[in-house]
């Protein structure tokens, strides 16, 4: 059917014998039978609903023809029609797999912008690929601006359909803090208005709008005929806006896409919301784990350094943590570990067990492996299900040397030793099962004289781990870093390793190196 605005044109229910004649002229060609196929709701594209929607199917020589329109509730007056059951059109005739086509576009535009969204964990870059979306899918441009938390107002993206003309690039950027009184459109959809569909005609004067001329400039340099601007909204707070513009005034915005838009922007905004929980939540359990991590006390020899760098793949704090601190008798501990699990509650195991391995270290002098066994027990009786590794070494010795490392390692990556000259060893003796997995096995000490010069290196997994490959490449790089910056002054020693290891590193890193005199 083409479109038609007459009222009092009859049109019938489904079964009740509606024969060519009964419609206008061009809309009869082709109908063979005098009954509808099927029929069904369907929405109003572009308008408000009606009371009551009709698709209709005509049988037709050359197949099936879609069409659809509008009926309200409100029977004909008609004597002799009213007497067959009809009711007056009230609206448009549709071609139904034009309105289905649309609605499926829609929810494709849903489908790619919830993608997009869950792609990444960086807002701005989730945004620009919204933003880059909706001009290819609905708009001809599109503005996304974002509240922060501190009040203020910062517009990260407008993009245009056509890679954006030389006047979108300077619209973006920090913008000033909304007016309370400001009338202009953005400034309302920040207080809660929308979405708000404007035509060229309701654009507002600079003296209304939000902080006066830039959002104007939006407007006017890229030619809008039509926009919506909705609230991006999230919980009871509005944290931004999106606008949406066209400049064909052949193919306006209209209120369905207003519903469209609001959809997507509540989308954003949760999207935006829980990254932002994500993030806070993050900076809080690192901001505990950095508190846990100590500052290396005791003697100025042998030299001590220590890192740490949570994960930039996840985005997560976990339970790596290190140790180093002198002992009743004059030696110095050399400690590190890891808490499995990528979670505030591994953090917070992660300080306890710390502690606890202190208390035991203080109580009394005892081969390493003793102290892991009662560290062991105490784990498995206050977290039975949480496991954790750590190596536990005690270096002795005097400036003047020798030097040696008393070590025993619970399911913990080996120590490095990397000699003056570039060599390097792992030491792998005094190894045994991670903590928490069998508590009342006996562990093995090991010790091993440190050459004058050496540096000893202890780090977590997310140093030499990666991936989809075998942890033995990792600890290959490891052996060839550490070789060719071992005559580096400590400090850089370990930057070196930061640098070139862990920078790729898809878990945490800490690292904790000792260098001996000589």
């Amino acid at each position: 059917m083409a479109a038609r605005r007459d009222r009092g044109h009859a049109a019938f229910d489904v079964g009740r014998g509606l024969a060519p004649a009964d419609l206008p002229a061009p809309h009869a060609g082709g109908v063979t039978s005098g009954r509808f196929a099927s029929a069904a709701p369907v929405p109003s594209a572009g308008r408000p609903p009606p009371r009551r929607a009709v698709a209709a199917r005509p049988r037709s020589d050359n197949g099936n023809a879609a069409c659809g329109f509008a009926r309200s509730s409100r029977p004909v007056r008609t004597p002799a029609v009213r007497a067959r059951g009809g009711w007056t059109v009230e609206d448009d005739a549709y071609d139904i797999d034009a309105v289905l086509q649309q609605a499926l576009d829609r929810l494709a535009l849903l489908a790619d912008v919830g993608a997009a969204l869950a792609a990444t964990l960086d807002v701005r870059e989730a945004l620009r690929r919204v933003s880059r979306l909706v001009v290819h899918q609905l708009g001809d441009w599109c503005a996304i601006d974002l509240l922060d938390s501190d009040g203020t107002l910062e517009r990260i993206a407008v993009t245009h359909r056509d890679a954006g003309p030389p006047a979108a690039g300077p619209l973006e950027g920090p913008l000033p803090v909304p007016a309370d009184l400001a009338s202009g459109p953005v400034a309302r959809v920040l207080r809660g208005a929308g979405p708000l569909l404007l035509h060229r005609g309701d654009f507002p004067p600079a003296h209304a709008d939000l902080f006066p001329a830039r959002p104007l400039e939006l407007f006017r340099q890229l030619d809008a005929d039509t926009a919506i601007v909705a609230p991006l909204r999230a919980r009871p707070d509005i944290l931004g806006a999106i606008t949406i513009g066209r400049t064909s005034g052949d193919r306006p915005l209209t209120d369905a896409d207003c519903a469209l838009v609001e959809d997507l922007a509540r989308r954003v905004a949760l999207a935006v919301d829980n990254a932002r929980l994500h993030r806070e939540t993050s900076r809080i359990a690192e901001r505990l784990q950095r508190s846990l991590l100590p500052n290396l006390s005791g003697p100025a020899i042998p030299q001590r350094a220590a890192r740490y760098t949570p994960s930039q793949a996840t985005a997560e704090v976990g339970g790596d943590w290190y140790d180093s601190f002198p002992l009743p008798h004059g030696h110095i501990t050399m400690i590190i570990g890891d808490v499995a699990g990528h979670d505030l509650r591994a953090t917070v195991t992660m300080g306890q067990l710390r502690n606890m391995l202190r208390g035991i270290a203080l109580d009394r002098e005892e081969p390493p492996g003793h102290i892991l066994n009662r560290l062991d027990v105490a784990h498995h009786q206050l977290y039975p299900d949480v496991t954790a590794t750590c190596v536990y070494g005690v270096l002795k010795g005097n400036e003047d040397g020798p030097w040696e490392l008393h070590y025993s390692n619970a399911g913990h990556p080996p120590p490095l030793l990397v000699t003056h000259d570039g060599d390097t060893h792992f030491l792998e003796e005094g190894h045994g099962p991670l903590l928490g997995a069998l508590p009342d096995l006996p562990r093995d000490s090991a010790h091993r004289a440190l050459p004058a010069g050496s540096t000893l290196v202890l780090y977590t997994d997310g140093l030499i781990e990666r991936r989809g490959e075998p942890v033995h490449r990792g600890m290959t790089r490891l052996r060839r870093q550490a070789a060719a910056v071992a005559q580096e002054p400590l400090e850089e020693f370990c930057d070196e390793l930061l640098t070139h290891l862990g920078s790729e590193a898809t878990d945490d890193v800490a690292v904790l190196a000792t260098r001996l005199p000589g």
